[in-house]
């Protein structure tokens, strides 16, 4: 059976093992998304140093961070020593994220030596392909991050009547490509009109609440939830909105339209992979936010058109983004690097 490890030399997140694939929501365990979910939907392994990683693992997926210097090492470590088929993704693949990272001359030689080694590359995002073929890459194919839609542990569906609101997907307010404040400013007449009260999260403290108060919303329209909350949890909370929204223009992975997925809420907005794979009718890569509050605003009074939408990207995302689509692209794409 095809097993994927996924490499991340010199990060933070502990090694872990998935026997049992997406496994069971944990607050203790990173969750099964985004690139853990690469080695979650093989039943793989996640791990943070080379010598780590088992013999039975032949295939790796080396993360390259801004710390060029530990991905080449390990790169260096896993084809002389091991004899593996190693291919890389970029840990921080959002366009914002990937132009920082090129902006420095020693990283992009540094980086341009890894493309030329490796055996082949993953995108994330669409973008990314030629960026990694430019760099000297032999072999590259984008696939997205997979989510468990197919598994009930992983389904944390509300029932629509006990839904209210609208959840603002986006996190980071320091991200000048999130447009997170335009997105608050853009749902709040929508929000004063329809009186359904927007969600947000605040994970940069007093700096959050700064920016928060300068909006200026009328009392009871607006709640904050301080700090970052377990996944499970968090899950939860997306779910008992009627809508996400956001108008991200990063051309991130798209993990806010996965989280919405296991939510069954549908996504207004954002141009990431997974927002334009299964939210197609709703994300926003060539749509204006005027059009995006139009969707969101039949949304929010039409609940047959949510659960219609939601339906329509259940049945995309069994092709592209569930477990066992990406498990079979992986496998055949690792397979086509050893031939």
């Amino acid at each position: 059976m095809f097993k994927l490890a996924v490499l991340n030399p010199g990060g933070r997140d502990r090694q872990q093992f998935f026997p049992e694939f997406a496994g069971k929501p944990d607050t203790e365990l990173h969750p099964p998304v985004n690139y853990h979910a690469f080695a979650a939907c093989t039943g793989g392994g996640f791990f943070r140093d080379t010598e780590a990683i088992p013999n039975e693992f032949s295939h790796v997926l080396l993360l390259v961070r801004r710390d060029v210097s530990a991905a080449r090492q390990a790169l260096v470590d896993l084809r002389r020593g091991t004899k593996k088929i190693v291919a890389i993704a970029l840990k921080e693949a959002g366009s914002s994220q990937v132009a920082e990272f090129l902006n420095s001359a020693s990283r992009l030689r540094a980086f341009r030596e890894i493309c030329e080694r490796a055996h082949g590359a993953i995108a994330t995002t669409p973008e990314l392909g030629t960026l990694f073929r430019g760099a000297g890459c032999r072999a590259v194919e984008f696939i997205p991050t997979p989510y468990p839609i197919d598994d009930a542990n992983w389904n944390v569906a509300e029932p629509d009547d006990s839904r209210r609101g609208i959840f603002v997907g986006t996190r980071e307010f320091s991200v000048p490509s999130r447009n997170h404040a335009a997105a608050l400013l853009a749902v709040r007449s929508l929000a004063e009109a329809m009186q359904e009260p927007v969600t947000v999260v605040n994970e940069t403290g007093w700096r959050g609440r700064r920016l928060l108060s300068a909006l200026d919303w009328p009392p009871g329209l607006l709640r904050v939830i301080e700090g970052r909350r377990a996944y499970p949890d968090y899950l939860r909370l997306v779910a008992s909105h009627k809508i996400v929204f956001q108008l991200d223009a990063s051309a991130v992975p798209g993990q806010v339209a996965g989280d919405a997925l296991l939510c069954r809420t549908p996504c207004v907005g954002g141009d990431g992979a997974v927002e334009r794979l299964v939210f197609p009718a709703l994300c926003g890569f060539g749509r204006t936010p005027e059009q995006l509050f139009d969707l969101a605003a039949r949304l929010l009074e039409h609940p047959h058109d949510r659960e219609r939408i939601v339906a329509e990207g259940l049945t995309a995302a069994t092709t592209t983004v569930s477990y066992p689509s990406v498990a079979r692209k992986l496998e055949s794409f690792f397979l086509g690097l050893r031939g």
